[in-house]
Parts: C-alpha cells; sequence; structure tokens
C-alpha cells in the first residue's frame, strides 16, 4: 500500500497558486534526490553502476542538473535532448543515445559530444560508418523476442519495432570487429512500468547468458550491460513501489553466475530509468471549473488531456486529491474532465472523490514523469508551467508557460495577408 501524500499544504499551495496560475505542473526536488540516492547505493556492489536518465520523461534542464549532482548520466533519444544535455555541459560518456529510425545529423551530434551511440538495427552499422563514421565504443539493442513476456505498455517484444534479433547480435559485433572496433556495450528494454522487482532479474539473466555466448565466441570483451528502465511506479494507493535492493540482489544474483562465473571481465550495470526517477516527485495542480449533472456528473478542470495524456492513451490510473477536503464525508462519483474537443479528454472515470465546486484545487498525483513531456496543442491548448519545489521550500519557474505569441510564432500571418484564394 502507498500513501499519497502531497510535499505541501493547502495553504501553501494556494500562495503559489496566487503567483503561478493553474494549471502547472510542480516538482519535489528532496523526494527526486531522495530516490537517486538509494537507487545508487542500491547497486553500489557493481563498480561503474550508472543510470543514465531517461530525459524524454521530462526534458528540463533544471530536472536534469539535479540528477546530474546525485552521479546520472542522461538518455537521448533526438537532436533537441542532445542539445538539452550539451547545454548543461554534459558529454562523453555521460550520454546515452539510444534512438530508432536516427538520422544522420543526430548521430554526428551525439558523435561531436562523445556519447555512447546504442544501435537500434543492423542495418545502422553501415549508415553510421557511410554517413558519420563508427566511434570507438558501440552498443547494441537486443529484442529478446518470445524469450521475454513484456507488458501492456510496451507490448510484446517480438511485435516491437526496437532492437536486433539473436543472430543479428552475433553478426553485427563480427561487422564492428571486421570495421576495427574494438569496444562494446549491450542493451536491452523489454517493459515499461514494471512493479516485479525478480522481473529485472529475469531480464539481467538472458542479457548475461548472452554476453558470455558473444564474448566466447567472438572473441571480445564488454564494457557494460544496459538493462535498461521499465522500473514501475505505483499510481494506485494499492500498489507497492519497486523494492530497489530486492532487485538489485537479483541482479547481482545473476551477475554472479553468469558473468563472474563464466570467468568474464567485470562489465559496468548501466540503467536507463525515467518513470521511476522522477514520476512519483511530480503532480500536475488544476482548479474546477465547471461541475457538470448531466447523464453523469462531471467536474470539469482548467487543465486538458493536452497537459496530462496519459490515462487518454493508456487509460492510466493517476491518483487524485483535493486538499483541504480530504476528510470530507460527503463522496460523489465524477468524470473528471478537460476542455478538448475530444471524449477522451478525461483524467478519471466514475471516481469518488469529495464533493466538488468550482475553485477547488486539484492535485493528479505521479505526473513528474510522461506528464509535461508529452503534452501538445490540439485546439490551441497552450502548454503549461513547470515548477520546482526546493528542499528549503522555495518554489522556482523552471519553465513558463506558453502565450499565445509562442503558439502563432511558426505562421506567416505577413504571407497569408496576400495569399490569393
Amino acid at each position: 500500500m502507498t500513501e499519497k501524500k502531497l510535499p505541501f499544504t493547502k495553504e501553501a499551495l494556494e500562495k503559489i497558486i496566487e503567483k503561478y496560475p493553474t494549471p502547472f505542473h510542480i516538482y519535489d526536488e528532496k523526494g527526486i534526490r531522495t530516490y537517486a540516492k538509494r537507487f545508487v547505493k542500491a547497486f553500489s556492489w557493481n563498480k561503474g553502476f550508472k543510470e543514465y536518465y531517461a530525459i524524454k520523461a521530462a526534458p528540463n534542464p533544471y530536472l536534469m542538473k539535479i540528477l546530474r549532482n546525485e552521479g546520472f548520466g542522461i538518455d537521448c533519444s533526438s537532436i533537441a535532448e542532445l542539445e538539452l544535455a550539451e547545454k548543461i555541459g554534459m558529454r562523453g560518456d555521460e550520454i546515452m543515445f539510444t534512438s530508432n529510425d536516427t538520422p544522420a545529423y543526430e548521430y554526428k551530434k551525439a558523435i561531436e559530444l562523445g556519447a555512447i551511440i546504442n544501435l537500434d538495427d543492423i542495418a545502422h552499422i553501415q549508415y553510421l560508418d557511410e554517413n558519420v563514421g563508427l566511434p570507438e565504443l558501440v552498443c547494441f539493442r537486443y529484442n529478446p523476442g518470445s524469450l521475454k513476456e513484456g507488458n501492456a505498455i510496451i507490448g510484446h517484444p517480438e511485435e516491437a519495432k526496437y532492437g536486433f534479433t539473436r543472430s543479428q547480435l552475433f553478426e553485427g559485433y563480427q561487422m564492428l570487429i571486421d570495421k576495427g572496433v574494438k569496444r562494446f556495450g549491450i542493451h536491452t528494454m523489454v517493459a515499461s512500468n514494471e512493479l516485479d522487482p525478480n522481473y529485472f532479474g529475469g531480464t539481467a539473466q538472458i542479457l548475461f547468458e548472452l554476453i558470455a555466448d558473444l564474448s566466447k565466441k567472438l572473441n571480445i570483451n564488454f564494457e557494460f550491460a544496459n538493462l535498461g528502465g521499465g522500473i514501475g511506479i505505483p499510481y494506485k494507493p494499492d500498489q507497492v513501489e519497486v523494492d530497489l535492493e530486492k532487485m538489485s540482489q537479483s541482479i547481482k544474483d545473476c551477475y554472479d553466475k553468469y558473468i563472474t562465473g563464466n570467468g568474464l571481465k567485470p562489465i559496468k550495470i548501466y540503467f536507463e530509468s525515467g518513470r521511476a526517477i522522477t514520476g512519483p516527485f511530480g503532480c500536475l495542480v488544476s482548479k474546477v471549473l465547471h461541475i457538470k449533472n448531466t447523464y453523469k456528473k462531471y467536474a470539469g478542470l482548467d487543465a486538458s488531456m493536452a497537459n496530462l495524456m496519459r490515462p487518454a492513451l493508456y487509460g492510466s490510473y493517476h491518483h487524485i486529491s483535493v486538499p483541504g477536503k480530504e476528510d470530507s464525508a460527503t463522496k460523489i462519483m465524477y468524470d473528471v474532465t478537460g476542455s478538448l474537443c475530444e471524449n477522451n479528454d478525461k483524467f478519471a472515470i466514475n471516481r469518488v472523490l469529495p464533493k466538488l465546486a468550482p475553485g477547488d484545487i486539484v492535485v493528479i498525483h505521479d505526473t513528474g514523469a510522461h506528464g509535461h513531456s508529452m503534452g501538445f496543442n490540439y485546439n490551441g491548448k497552450l502548454r503549461s508551467a513547470e515548477l520546482l519545489l526546493r528542499e528549503n521550500g522555495e518554489v522556482v519557474q523552471i519553465r513558463r508557460a506558453e502565450t499565445l505569441e509562442d503558439y502563432f510564432a511558426t505562421l506567416d500571418f505577413n504571407g497569408v495577408a496576400g495569399f490569393e484564394v
């Protein structure tokens, strides 16, 4: 059971809203740092362990600077994310570039930064070599297919667009050897939002056994094994967070058996978690605009799925708190909605909440990953601000809210004035 607490009181939140109008996302620095330290400590048995924060979860330089301060690297998948890393001074093996269907200019930027290149397809070896040139160190992403069961979010591995097959790995690493590459890594990612700590031990076993086979057949040494991300968070109050220590021990048991036990040189363990690192430590703060009574009761917010699309995209559960009404005896069932011209613009369906009224503050939990970052501008909705609650209680704006000028910035109104129809 996970108790859904807020890092601020209703009174503190009201003061924040006086300065920063709703809706906005706000992140808890103390929570992020505490979890980051625990994550690193759990893998202290592995020399060289590193977590590469999947910046797509919350692409904000302030958050990345906090995590870099805790020893984290950054996992990028696009030119914009590489540029973000560069702007905060990250280079070299601080950066993992894990992409797919990648244009040459993005590979070029990654190599300029000295990033670790994680190739998604065997055809990308020749593409990279011909268009940019191969770096000193290359990593391949492995898709284990039916050997490993996926889950609802990422799907079955054999149906996923990502990664090399097992036979392609042997062929691909041989191609690298023939081209003079001497340093190697390997990566896999087969689940998303997984709560079973033993699941990750099973993934490690598959990857470590494969490393042993590849090392023996091709006579190469691997520098690292990136076990991907996928560590889930307890979105629902009746769920339990992943036991990091138990997860780490299951991975260590596999390491001792398949890496050490096969006489292989020590390898570094990497992760690229995003959701688990910031997800529970962010929330979307909104206000009730309207209460509607028709065939159902609707609580309409000043936020919409443009601010948080996970419920509409995946049917995902996000817990909702109503500060100041936690102990209310009156409970009513609502659909909690936004204002988009889409019927699936709902944060919750048939959710029992305290009796709501226009003006009530509503806090949607666990939006610190894949919340603001998945925002969009459909219906001309403007993306909200991002705030950071510092450890000392100070609140700072780390991204301002969009304006209409931002929304129209890429349109040529001067051109349209003279456009003949």
